[in-house]
């Protein structure tokens, strides 16, 4: 069972990997939206800080936009941005919930093996009481 828990595992960090992936992509394209839309965003670092505080739904305020299309654009940015967000966390406790449904598949698994054991020792005791009973019926019947 080992096995599964690993692919498991690999899955939900690949998701994790491409969650943040595109994080960052929803970031730098909403960086360079900001730059291009607004007028009073004259850097891309302004860009860039822009969307992040507008995907994040922090909102400090220090930079806003003020025309249409760029109030447009950041409703995009904060549907976007929630959507990666939520992702994100959602992979996150992916992780945390599988290392305990991990140490569960394990103790199941010895659990298995110990009573496919105790099942293997009870069908050759079977077998030795069955072939003594042959042996018995054998010598009793003189054949």
């Amino acid at each position: 069972m080992a096995r599964p828990y690993r692919s498991r595992v690999h899955l939900i960090r690949r998701g994790l990997l491409y969650s943040l992936a595109l994080c960052l992509l929803i970031l730098l394209i909403g960086g360079l939206g900001f730059w291009w839309l607004e007028p009073g965003i004259d850097t891309l670092q302004d860009g860039l800080w822009l969307a992040f505080t507008t995907a994040a739904t922090v909102g400090y305020g220090d930079l806003v936009p003020r025309t249409h299309v760029g109030r447009a654009f950041s409703v995009v940015v904060v549907l976007l941005g929630l959507a990666v967000l939520s992702l994100v966390t959602a992979s996150l406790a992916a992780l945390f919930v599988e290392r305990e449904v991990e140490q569960e598949d394990r103790q199941i698994e010895q659990d298995l093996m110990r009573e496919i054991r105790a099942l293997r020792r009870q069908v050759e005791l079977l077998h030795e009481r069955i072939d003594r009973q042959t042996a018995a019926d054998i010598a009793k019947d003189g054949r």
